[in-house]
């Protein structure tokens, strides 16, 4: 299996511009890069704009391994949550206009958002997973349509979480655009058994996360931290050794959230983050 591996830029990357962002990382050494909204706004830019997303990054030899969406679709204000929807049917259609056929897609809530839907204190769990049915009944057709791939990714605190948490939406929807973005810091977390989930999701994976994790489940911070890679639980040797025997073919995207480490040491420069990962990967790799 050849590996590919991409950087997904968000903070700290904020107002830098694709060309910019692409030739550091080029420098580094990945092949890829996932766009978040931060830099793909379908809303706010032309189609010449959006395509440039595409182009510059083929300009230093890189591809775009996925968007980055990631809306929250557990919101108690319903004109929010539609928005939410809708937005994303936009950026599904937007993406695939670009060439670009995964999406990465998440069900809520965010418990990172100050003002986040608690469950089940403010929410009952079955409330919560009919706003996410509701959600997914409206954005799969477009996925469908277009021929894009749902990449669901089970994050701490959501509804889908992990492994088990994540099948509901499998179950529901027999579609072959409804897919997995495989991370495994989240599954580690709830001590999910990773390389067995990776052999069960199988070709639904189509897109990858590099991160890690320490801890257990809770509160990121505080019964918890996403730590650089190499430094926590998730074993990578056997995480790779997984997904080499699916034959994945798709990329491994650094998604950095060490934050005290970035903010504390790195004084919040991203770039040295992308530089630090890459050496840790190349690391682990080659034992």
């Amino acid at each position: 299996m050849t590996l590919k591996f991409g950087f997904l830029p968000r903070e700290g990357f904020e107002h830098w511009k694709p060309e910019d962002i692409c030739r550091q990382l080029a420098e580094i050494g990945y092949q890829g890069v996932e766009w978040s909204r931060h830099h793909f706004r379908p809303r706010e830019m032309s189609h010449a704009e959006l395509k440039s997303l595409v182009t510059v990054p083929a300009d230093f030899g890189m591809r775009v391994s996925e968007i980055f969406v990631a809306l929250d679709y557990v919101v108690r204000d319903e004109v929010v949550r539609r928005d939410h929807i809708e937005l994303t049917r936009e950026c599904i259609a937007a993406a695939a206009e670009i060439g670009v056929h995964v999406v990465n897609v998440s069900p809520g809530p965010q418990r990172w958002v100050p003002d986040h839907v608690r469950i089940p204190e403010e929410m009952s769990e079955g409330t919560a997973w009919d706003m996410v049915f509701d959600a997914f009944d409206q954005i799969l057709p477009v996925a469908e349509a277009n021929q894009v791939y749902l990449a669901v990714e089970g994050v701490w605190g959501m509804v889908a979480h992990d492994y088990y948490t994540t099948l509901p939406l499998f179950l529901k929807y027999d579609s072959e655009y409804l897919a997995i973005n495989m991370d495994p810091s989240h599954g580690s977390l709830c001590r999910n058994d990773v390389p067995w989930v990776i052999q069960q999701w199988g070709d639904r994976i189509k897109h990858a996360h590099l991160k890690d994790s320490v801890g257990l489940p809770g509160h990121d911070g505080q019964t918890f931290i996403f730590p650089l890679i190499g430094e926590g639980q998730v074993d990578w040797t056997s995480f790779f050794a997984a997904m080499q025997g699916i034959d994945y073919a798709g990329f491994f995207t650094v998604e950095f959230e060490s934050f005290f480490y970035y903010d504390r040491v790195l004084k919040g420069d991203m770039l040295a983050a992308a530089q630090i990962s890459w050496d840790n990967i190349q690391a682990l790799i080659s034992k």
